[in-house]
């Protein structure tokens, strides 16, 4: 017998059944560009949230993973996929880890 989840587990499974939908949703409407830009939404809104609470370090921390991305794609774009290909399985590798998904 299974016991009964928590009201904080409930919330997360909540959650996690809403991002499961609303990206099914964007893919359905616009598709790999839909969830790209409904991730990229999401993220914008938790940026928001993290320097309203007094965290702005947030910035420089997206604002360096998006140099990082565009580093890697230029690589990419010269001919030498090594670093896209290890960004990718280690994002990859982190999300089935600790993504909002498990």
């Amino acid at each position: 017998m299974t016991r009964p989840l928590t009201s904080v587990e409930r919330s997360i499974q909540g959650r996690n059944g809403w991002l499961k939908e609303e990206e099914r949703k964007a893919i359905e409407s616009r598709g790999e560009i839909g969830r790209m830009e409904f991730w990229l939404r999401l993220t914008r809104s938790e940026i928001a949230k993290e320097v309203k609470a007094g965290r702005g370090d947030v910035i420089a921390g997206f604002t360096l993973v998006c140099r990082l991305f565009k580093l890697v794609l230029e690589k990419r774009q010269a001919g030498d996929a090594r670093l896209f290909n290890h960004l990718m399985q280690y994002a990859d590798t982190v999300l089935k880890q600790h993504g909002p998904r498990h």
